[in-house]
């Protein structure tokens, strides 16, 4: 059985004011806490190479393969660890609840013959997908502020 770990939270905002934040890679160090370093584009097929930032552990480089995307609904991405023991499918989504709010999900799920490793990195996966999270809402509300005040 899969080991999964993930954050969701709230965002009010529309979803077309997240998924821009989300999917916009270059911009992730100006935010992001958790992919202090992002390089690559969302595409089937492309080779993420991103700077891991796990609170706790030194920071490393991984290179992950992009799955799946949708605008303005996730992201998917796998990872291969420890020569194909243990597989990582990562996901940003965003789930519509309103016009003007979100839920957005921060996750990861592991699975593989050794994937019970990575239990001991639970609460650090955690506290880094909440930071991630917080981050995405923090810039997303604010975004939508200033998009209302200027339509206002």
């Amino acid at each position: 059985m899969a080991l999964k770990i993930e954050h969701r939270l709230g965002v009010q905002a529309p979803a077309d004011i997240i998924w821009p934040i989300m999917s916009d890679l270059s911009s992730w160090p100006d935010w992001n806490p958790l992919y202090p370093a992002a390089k690559g584009e969302i595409h089937i097929g492309e080779r993420l190479t991103l700077d891991v930032a796990v609170p706790g552990q030194p920071v490393r480089t991984i290179q992950p393969r992009v799955l799946d995307w949708a605008p303005n609904d996730h992201i998917h991405w796998r990872l291969t660890l420890m020569r194909g023991l243990v597989t990582s499918t990562r996901y940003l989504e965003i789930e519509v609840m309103g016009e003007t709010n979100c839920i957005v999900s921060n996750g990861e799920l592991f699975d593989g013959p050794l994937h019970r490793l990575v239990r001991g990195q639970r609460r650090a996966l955690r506290e880094g997908f909440t930071a991630m999270g917080e981050a995405i809402k923090t810039r997303a509300e604010a975004a939508w502020a200033e998009q209302r005040q200027r339509a206002g």
